[in-house]
Formats: structure tokens, C-alpha cells, sequence
């Protein structure tokens, strides 16, 4: 068993936005899988500007709050409970229009 505290992974240096990689691929040899959370701020977005892909596919759960995910130029509103799937390549952003933080948990899977 491994266990990461999440208030021991300092914060990936984005202004006002919490992205933390808890477990990233190279915790397990041969790992296929990296998992973290994201603490976006009211009227904040990720990224600054433009929309970004990544070669994983990417699953997510809102924990807490509200989130709009921009894919191209569509826009897809969640809240808390919702679950979304990303796959690898499609370029993407999120934005929080929410008065309260929205919490979010993801999962980078290698193909």
C-alpha cells in the first residue's frame, strides 16, 4: 500500500489554482496511471488561455462545486457527483463560473 498525504505535495506553480499529482506515473514501475486533484478558485481556468491536449486518457469526478470543460467549441457544465471522460489528444480547459471552490479528482491513464 502506498499512502500520499495531499497537504505534503506542493501545488504545481499555476497562479490561484491548486493542481497536485498525488501518485504520478513513476510510483509503480511499469505504471500506466497518474492521479491528483485540482482546487480551481471562483472565475479561475486552467489553462490561462487556449485549450490543452495530453496523450492520456483522462477521467474525472467534481467533488465539490461547479466546473465548465471547454472541448473544441462546445461547453459542457458539471457539478458535484458528475463524472467526465477525456480521450488522449483532445484539447480541453476548464473553468470554474461558480462563487465557491470546485474540488476535482483525475486520473491520466496511458492507452
Amino acid at each position: 500500500m502506498i499512502i500520499v498525504h495531499s497537504n505534503s505535495i506542493p501545488a504545481e506553480p499555476i497562479p490561484a489554482v491548486e493542481l497536485k499529482t498525488l501518485f504520478p506515473f513513476d510510483l509503480v514501475e511499469g505504471g500506466r496511471s497518474r492521479f491528483g486533484k485540482l482546487v480551481l478558485p471562483p472565475k479561475a481556468r486552467l489553462p490561462l488561455s487556449g485549450l490543452v491536449p495530453h496523450d492520456e486518457d483522462e477521467y474525472s469526478i467534481v467533488v465539490k462545486g461547479q466546473m465548465t470543460t471547454t472541448i473544441g467549441d462546445q461547453a459542457y457544465s458539471l457539478c458535484a457527483g458528475d463524472a467526465a471522460f477525456i480521450p488522449a489528444g483532445e484539447a480541453h480547459a476548464v473553468y470554474n463560473p461558480g462563487d465557491e471552490e470546485c474540488h476535482l479528482i483525475w486520473v491520466l491513464v496511458r492507452r
